[in-house]
């Protein structure tokens, strides 16, 4: 989860939080060499009171610097479109958990084992434990188990909201009348906390959400507890 003073990404824990990381820090190596070369442009011309005679009308020097940014583009953007596509990617879910947002809460739905519902409201400060995190903390946790491929289906029952956990790299609008879908895949065990990245009304920032990986056993047992 985030901490105060952190300036970089969560830890990742899924596949596609690995990627836009790595994206991430592409794109900000090519940012960083334009602009070294750019200041170091600025600086010469400004240091030095010579001019080129050859620059003033050169086809050449026009022909560089017009492909040259062309090229800059295409480096960025592939990788960009490649993780686009990764984002659309569900290879056989084996669970579909249905998340649906209120004004404000969530409401979440385990459509494929025998309809299992609950409503996910934030803890009020009284209530939170010693090892509990004030203001994301949820009185029903989403759990899910580790390493295994899910289906998230959200949509919303008024506003416009938007689910979100960055750890997993999971930024899905939520809109009334409109189902839309992504893929969960974590990786390691763990409570992993986020909050909807939507304006949504008064109380926008007080509908948390909490998600708690665990293995198969710990998962059925939990199944079994809640139905």
């Amino acid at each position: 989860m985030a901490t105060w003073n952190m300036f970089s990404f969560q830890d990742a824990v899924s596949p596609i939080m690995e990627q836009l990381i790595l994206f991430h820090d592409h794109t900000m190596m090519v940012l960083t060499m334009i602009t070294i070369m750019v200041l170091y442009m600025i600086s010469s011309l400004m240091l030095n009171k010579f001019s080129n005679r050859f620059l003033l009308e050169g086809q050449m020097i026009e022909l560089i610097w017009t492909l040259l940014p062309a090229v800059l583009l295409i480096v960025i953007a592939l990788p960009s479109l490649k993780i686009l596509y990764l984002l659309e990617e569900i290879n056989k879910p084996l669970l579909t958990l249905k998340a649906i947002g209120h004004q404000w809460y969530w409401s979440y739905e385990y459509s494929d084992l025998k309809k299992i519902e609950f409503d996910s409201y934030m803890k009020q400060t009284d209530s939170i434990q010693n090892n509990e995190y004030r203001l994301i903390e949820v009185d029903n946790k989403i759990v899910l188990p580790w390493s295994t491929q899910t289906r998230m289906l959200v949509t919303s029952y008024d506003v416009i909201h938007s689910w979100t956990i960055p750890a997993l790299g999971m930024k899905i609008d939520a809109s009334p009348g409109r189902i839309n879908q992504g893929s969960i895949l974590v990786m390691r065990p763990g409570i992993y906390y986020g909050q909807c990245s939507e304006i949504c009304g008064a109380n926008h920032s007080f509908m948390p959400i909490t998600l708690e990986s665990v293995n198969m056993k710990s998962f059925n047992n939990w199944i079994h507890k809640i139905s």
